[in-house]
């Protein structure tokens, strides 16, 4: 695997957390294109309060900081016509230190339907319809990026967009061949915060492919360690079953061996045997992609939390809350190394 340069150290303070935001939480995922707004407000408000609390499991802190939002292009159909900036204000966020994030995002209503009906994710960029199905998957996903880049902008996070594609990141039979993540570790020390974005890339083998959100993920944890990982889904976490089924049990807690083979911690009442299932338009595998990268990065010994978006249970999670015992009131699933599991117990 290629790695350019090795990172840069701006500053000593390590990575706190990579977030996943789940393209079915942040997308209306029956309806193409289209956000959900709610969800994304709720999530981008909670992450700022939690890179300002810098792991304390109050919200005083970022209570008592006053939001400068630092979108100011006019959108579509309305939006900022006036641009206004006090320098002031911002002296007076000089102090200001948040804890460093990494955000990754999947596509959901965007990207998932082109690349599924052009066949993208199976390679062949000489056939026309690929290659067209090529350039539609990234105007989507590029088109998602800097909506969600806005909406953190807006709660005054500091937050820049990154193309796995643009950056040269590619694969080999859909695993990574080659990443630069000197661009992300150079961002982060700065100061921002790097929103990458699931993506249409090269393969060595098939020309193209989807690039998952969730492999993304995986080799930033191997590169830049982070303190935990945590997955925003439509879902409170991972059932024994599909969570339509009225008989489905949120299963707390997945432990990972040494070899990265995966176990669930017992509870009453559960199905020994997971079933999962995953969309038609989907082309990254679902929630069976996001378990064995979760698994992958758990046996590196860094706990994984996989939680509802724009819920109690969501924030807590990216506030560092779940760390050690899971909490009796906690709703979501815990996946961490058999290791790592023994040192809390």
């Amino acid at each position: 695997m290629e790695e350019n340069q090795s990172r840069t150290n701006y500053s000593d303070k390590p990575l706190r957390c990579i977030v996943k935001l789940g393209g079915a939480a942040i997308t209306c995922k029956n309806e193409l294109e289209k956000i959900n707004e709610e969800n994304l407000g709720i999530v981008s408000e909670q992450l700022r309060q939690a890179m300002m609390n810098g792991g304390s499991s109050t919200s005083s802190t970022s209570a008592s900081i006053k939001v400068l939002g630092m979108d100011r292009s006019k959108r579509p159909g309305g939006g900022v016509s006036k641009i206004s900036i006090n320098p002031d204000e911002f002296e007076d966020q000089s102090g200001l230190d948040l804890s460093k994030f990494i955000i990754v995002h999947g596509a959901g209503s965007f990207g998932h339907f082109q690349a599924s009906r052009s066949g993208v994710h199976k390679g062949g960029l000489h056939h026309p319809l690929v290659k067209a199905g090529f350039v539609a998957t990234r105007i989507s996903v590029t088109s998602l990026n800097l909506e969600i880049v806005r909406a953190l902008a807006r709660e005054g996070i500091p937050s820049v967009g990154m193309s796995p594609f643009a950056a040269g990141w590619s694969t080999c039979q859909r695993n990574i061949s080659a990443a630069d993540t000197s661009q992300v570790a150079k961002s982060i020390d700065s100061g921002f915060v790097p929103v990458l974005h699931g993506d249409a890339v090269y393969d060595d083998l098939q020309d193209c492919t989807i690039l998952s959100g969730d492999v993304i993920i995986r080799h930033l944890a191997e590169v830049l360690k982070p303190e935990y990982v945590v997955f925003l889904t439509d879902v409170l976490g991972v059932y024994d079953r599909p969570p339509t089924d009225s008989n489905a049990v949120l299963l707390r807690e997945i432990a990972v061996d040494e070899d990265g083979n995966w176990s669930i911690v017992a509870v009453e009442n559960m199905n020994k045997q997971v079933e999962i299932t995953v969309a038609a338009h989907d082309t990254t595998g679902g929630m069976v992609t996001k378990i064995t990268e979760a698994a992958l990065i758990a046996k590196l010994g860094i706990d994984v939390y996989i939680v509802k978006a724009a819920t109690d249970h969501s924030f807590r999670a990216l506030n560092g809350e779940i760390q050690g015992d899971i909490p009796d009131d906690w709703l979501g699933t815990v996946i961490r190394s058999s290791k790592q599991k023994q040192k809390s117990s």
